[in-house]
């Protein structure tokens, strides 16, 4: 943001030229109509509607302002949303089916939280009931025993469920670890992946992405291995891969593999956290990762999330796709943190991110159930005795995202440095406006400028609004 306005200043000679640049900011909107306001704050507003704002002349002022120019846009968006592990589904599975649809309703309709991307997981990720892949067993390279069963009772209805809501979701999904025969420790715990099981790994994947899509799930896009560069100790399924073996991969193997079969599956690259955008950038490097390669995955647990625009920067035509943010059932805030989430949220996307997902979508009240070390909570917290949901502190920021930052909507330039204040504005080709704003600090107010045109906010101690206009 701050890069942006000094970028912003570099352009103007004097002052005057300055002050003619801001009262002309968006100058090309024409507003119809009012600015509906929905705010989640205090003990009671959860995403409800407050008392319309209307656009005013705006007159010279030189108070603080948060300049929006909708004509001005970046990158398309895909939406938000969460995974569906074998552990979330599974939390769903326990409901009736009566109150299974309505979540899902809620979750996935266009008309209410409209959430537009959904994590999968190839085989068992740490939040599962079990450890398994779809090729368990002895060596088996040619693939005779691969099976999608276990995933038939619960984990594919749900996937479908999702789509039935919305179907327009943008599903993708990633592996924690190969059938262990493939790795030099024999076990999906943990290990490295042996580089003569890369062509074989291939055609697993191949088989899954087909295997799912006789089941009525396609798969948009896909990732080699979640968080490359970690086994994680063996204390769960997961898999190091270092950066030449998934150059290899990808750029050999994988790509050529989607492409023999003519699978039209994006793959995304890391699926690791923002403080290796160096290794992103190296693979990129590679004409053949270059060529396979639609984007980067990204996580948010270690690093800045400039690092998505550095990597921007140097390969513009790469897309930014946040994949995993984890809320922690332990932490004092979880079921509060609305705010803090916004502001992460709004950074993401304004660092080209295309999507902002959560990671497990439900879980129980102690963040069960996993088999590995981390205590990651759920987008809802179903309670494990007497299936009560719960929508925590994330659920409310993602509910905010979800309806201004939908399919077919762009980032549009807004620039302004409010204390504790972030925001974020989304551009629809039909006009329509959607701007989200997060206060995590005192009550306060702000004032919106879009060319002639400005609006006072107000907002509450620890806040989200989302603004919309046509």
């Amino acid at each position: 943001m701050s890069q942006s306005r000094r970028d912003f200043l570099k352009l103007t000679a004097a002052g005057m030229a300055v002050m003619s640049r801001v009262y002309t900011f968006g100058a090309g909107e024409n507003p119809k109509g009012e600015i509906t306001v929905h705010m989640t704050a205090g003990t009671n507003a959860r995403f409800a509607q407050q008392p319309a704002l209307r656009w005013q002349p705006a007159g010279k002022s030189s108070s603080p302002a948060i300049l929006l120019d909708p004509s001005k846009t970046y990158q398309e968006v895909l939406g938000v949303g969460a995974a569906l592990t074998e552990a979330a589904c599974y939390m769903f599975n326990q409901l009736t089916p009566d109150v299974r649809e309505q979540i899902f309703h809620e979750l996935y309709h266009p008309s209410e939280r409209g959430f537009g991307v959904c994590r999968a997981c190839i085989g068992s990720s740490d939040y599962a009931t079990v450890a398994y892949s779809y090729n368990d067993g002895d060596p088996d390279p040619e693939l005779k025993r691969f099976s999608i069963d276990y995933d038939r009772s619960y984990v594919l209805p749900m996937l479908r469920l999702a789509r039935k809501m919305n179907p327009d979701l943008f599903l993708f999904a990633a592996p924690w670890s190969p059938p262990g025969w493939m790795k030099a420790n024999g076990s999906m715990l943990g290990g490295s992946m042996r580089k003569s099981s890369l062509p074989i790994y291939a055609n697993y994947l191949v088989k899954y992405l087909k295997a799912y899509a006789a089941e009525g799930v396609t798969v948009d896009a896909i990732t080699p291995q979640n968080e490359v560069d970690t086994d994680q100790d063996g204390k769960m399924p997961a898999c190091f891969w270092a950066q030449e073996i998934e150059i290899e991969f990808v750029g050999k193997h994988l790509g050529p593999a989607l492409e023999k079969n003519q699978l039209p599956t994006k793959i995304w690259i890391l699926d690791h956290n923002w403080n290796l955008w160096g290794r992103a950038m190296g693979e990129l490097e590679d004409p053949e990762v270059y060529k396979y390669a639609d984007g980067i995955a990204w996580h948010v647990y270690v690093g800045k999330d400039t690092a998505m625009s550095r990597v921007h920067d140097a390969y513009p035509n790469k897309h930014a796709y946040v994949t995993e943010c984890s809320p922690d059932f332990k932490d004092p805030a979880y079921m509060t943190s609305w705010a803090s989430w916004a502001e992460q949220f709004a950074g993401m996307f304004r660092n080209w991110g295309r999507c902002a997902t959560s990671w497990n979508l439900a879980l129980d009240e102690n963040g069960r159930p996993d088999i590995g070390p981390f205590t990651a909570g759920g987008v809802l917290s179903i309670n494990s005795e007497t299936h009560e949901i719960v929508r925590t502190g994330q659920y409310w920021a993602l509910a905010h995202f979800s309806h201004a930052a939908r399919r077919g909507g762009r980032r549009f330039d807004s620039q302004g440095e409010l204390e504790k204040v972030s925001h974020v504005g989304f551009a629809y080709p039909d006009g329509r406006r959607a701007l989200v704003l997060a206060n995590t600090g005192k009550e306060t107010n702000a004032r919106l400028r879009m060319g002639d045109l400005s609006a006072e906010v107000s907002f509450p101690e620890s806040s989200v609004l989302t603004l919309r206009w046509q």
